[in-house]
């Protein structure tokens, strides 16, 4: 799974702040069916494309567009997203999305790495802004992340990312 993002011969970091959840690949499956790297455009269209991509690898991994965890994740890649367009913005520079899938632990790891140091999302979701056009997206993440938080990547830039609970009671539906 998903565990930090690393640039050419660097290690991989591990913070105490985003647990590490090893990806689960039964026998004779290709270990990258629980994993999606892809990069985006730093535009609103990159955005509602990694939320795309996001429900189709969903759908891949036996959970359809309309279920519950399927649909909590796309929203949170959408914010996610739209939040790296919105405030990671350098010129130049794309965002990676990445998902990563551990039916054990009943999670779907979300990561969106941008190029921007300088602007890192607060530590907590604000606690509202019930005027405001905005501002209401981490309050999104909040409620359907298990944790969610993010790290600086070294030289430059930040992974924001989220786990979300996929229901383990109904499990994935085999297509």
């Amino acid at each position: 799974m998903l565990t930090g993002t690393t640039t050419a011969g660097e290690e991989p970091r591990r913070g105490t702040e985003a647990p590490v959840v090893e990806p689960v690949v039964r026998d004779g499956e290709a270990p990258e069916r629980r994993a999606l790297t892809a990069q985006f455009a730093l535009s609103p269209r990159g955005s509602r494309l990694a939320r795309r991509r996001a429900v189709r690898r969903m759908e891949v991994w036996g959970y359809p567009p309309e279920s519950d965890a399927s649909c909590a994740v796309a929203l949170v890649v959408g914010e996610l997203a739209a939040n790296a367009v919105q405030h990671g913005r350098v010129p130049g520079r794309d965002f990676r999305l990445g998902l990563g899938l551990d039916e054990v632990a009943g999670l779907v790891r979300i990561e969106v790495v941008d190029a921007a140091t300088a602007k890192r999302p607060p530590a907590a979701a604000p606690s509202s802004y019930p005027d405001g056009e905005s501002g209401r997206g981490l309050l999104l993440v909040d409620v359907l992340a298990v944790r969610w938080g993010s790290t600086p990547r070294h030289p430059v830039g930040k992974t924001v990312w989220a786990e979300v609970s996929i229901d383990a009671s109904t499990g994935p539906h085999k297509l």
